[in-house]
């Protein structure tokens, strides 16, 4: 008999998610991770991410905070004083994902394993498993590009961890992580140049949402340098770095944040040895229900590069248990993900772009509401949202729903619903408002 019935290589969302449940199911279960419990999202990713998106806001509610008849004498940020609350926050909640594991009698090896087989791995300090059935879910790393000095720029994994806060900061790239920091890093005070190979950052979102972004960091004095590249990095004496560009003038900077991508984390498993198939991108092949070209092996997360977020590897990882040891077979439906980035206004967006739908579609009517939120009319910001629903001429059904502006996140949960049950505008037509909020322009556009 196997030493397990299931065996899972790495301890992300994804791989913990599919450790417990499996365990709840009275499975024997254990779990491999050579870092630390909770994996990116836990660690470094979303949710210290978020921690610092939280205190980044604090820069401009303190200026706000004069128009509401507070009295803020003094407006000083200690870099080290959030980098190490935060730090903390996260090794609390390493040992609550740790604790939760053992509670559910899954056997933790805090080491790397690398697969020996169809259904073995050898850990790290040498000793033997074996499983009837093997998870990977190692999730990805950052991709850092082949250039002249690229070992002077860091990843978001280092962001979390830096001795101080830089007085000028570059990041390259273009998706949400990017724009993210962009936001973060202007907020405490760094000039922030944001390089971008292409003219287009955000490319998933809706089109007319990320023109609304760029229109308000170019206002807060984030810059922009499009169709440009990184060429080499150059360390000086003092301590600066010099930029050679590609496409735009070279820098002198501080600090290079390279935020290009993530790349699926398979190198040294030993996936190619005993069969796994792999994409063009490394990532591991798997099919709707999690498994492999190899019938024991199976993977779940941002390793297999199908959606790489922290929400959608905990529904495979709970399909995946559910499926193989709660005889509850079920799959992962993909069509109808929210997705949001946390910049400074934050985006939302669930379903599809205008664009999506106009060529999918045909017929596509859209509704917007451009507005100046009741707090920023107030505190004298001129800071603008914009919400946009993307309704199907045809059959008045809303396909798409995207925002920008306070909160947008924590409103179009509700909205993602909505959308997922395939509600009709004349639904949201038909519903009262809640007055006066922000979300209630959801209802109202005519």
């Amino acid at each position: 008999m196997a030493d397990f019935d299931l065996f899972v290589i790495g301890a992300c969302s994804g791989g913990g998610r599919a450790a417990r449940v499996s365990a709840a199911y009275g499975a024997r279960v254990a779990i491999a991770e050579e870092y630390k419990v909770g994996g990116t999202c836990v660690i470094r990713g979303c949710v210290p991410k978020k921690l610092l998106v939280y205190g980044a806001h604090f820069a401009e509610d303190l200026d706000d905070a004069a128009m509401f008849g507070w009295d803020v004498p003094t407006k000083k940020f200690d870099w080290q004083v959030l980098r190490d609350n935060v730090l903390a926050e996260v090794g609390r909640l390493e040992g609550a994902y740790t604790e939760t594991l053992t509670n559910h009698d899954v056997t933790i090896f805090k080491e790397r394993a690398e697969l020996t087989g169809p259904n073995s791995a050898r850990l790290a300090s040498g000793k033997e498993v074996s499983a009837d059935r093997i998870l990977i879910a190692t999730g990805a790393t950052p991709a850092m590009p082949a250039i002249d000095g690229i070992e002077h720029a860091i990843s978001s994994n280092e962001t979390f961890h830096l001795e101080r806060l830089p007085k000028r900061i570059v990041i390259a790239g273009g998706g949400y992580i990017a724009n993210e920091f962009a936001g973060i890093f202007h907020q405490f005070g760094s000039h922030v140049t944001l390089v971008n190979r292409t003219d287009v950052i955000l490319r998933q979102y809706d089109q007319q949402i990320v023109d609304r972004l760029i229109q308000i960091s170019l206002r807060k004095g984030i810059d922009f340098k499009f169709n440009a590249t990184i060429e080499k990095i150059e360390k000086r004496e003092s301590g600066s770095l010099h930029v050679t560009m590609k496409g735009c003038d070279d820098f002198e900077t501080d600090q290079i944040l390279i935020a290009t991508g993530r790349k699926p984390n398979t190198a040294g498993f030993g996936l190619a040895e005993v069969g796994v198939e792999m994409g063009d991108n490394c990532q591991i092949k798997v099919d709707a229900d999690n498994r492999t070209s190899v019938a024991s092996i199976f993977a779940v997360g941002d390793v297999t590069d199908r959606v790489q977020l922290t929400p959608v590897a905990i529904r495979e990882g709970q399909a995946f248990a559910d499926t193989f040891f709660g005889k509850t077979p079920h799959q992962v439906d993909y069509s109808c993900i929210p997705s949001a980035v946390f910049s400074h206004p934050p985006i939302a967006s669930v379903g599809m772009t205008e664009g999506q739908a106009r060529n999918k579609l045909g017929q596509v009517r859209t509704y917007t509401s451009d507005f100046r939120p009741m707090k920023n009319v107030l505190a004298g910001r001129n800071e603008r949202s914009l919400y946009k629903l993307v309704v199907d001429g045809s059959t008045d059904q809303i396909v798409g729903v995207h925002m920008i502006g306070p909160d947008a996140p924590e409103i179009l949960q509700a909205a993602a619903v909505a959308v997922r049950g395939k509600l009709k505008k004349a639904d949201f037509d038909a519903t009262v408002a809640l007055h006066p909020t922000m979300a209630e322009e959801l209802v109202l556009m005519r």
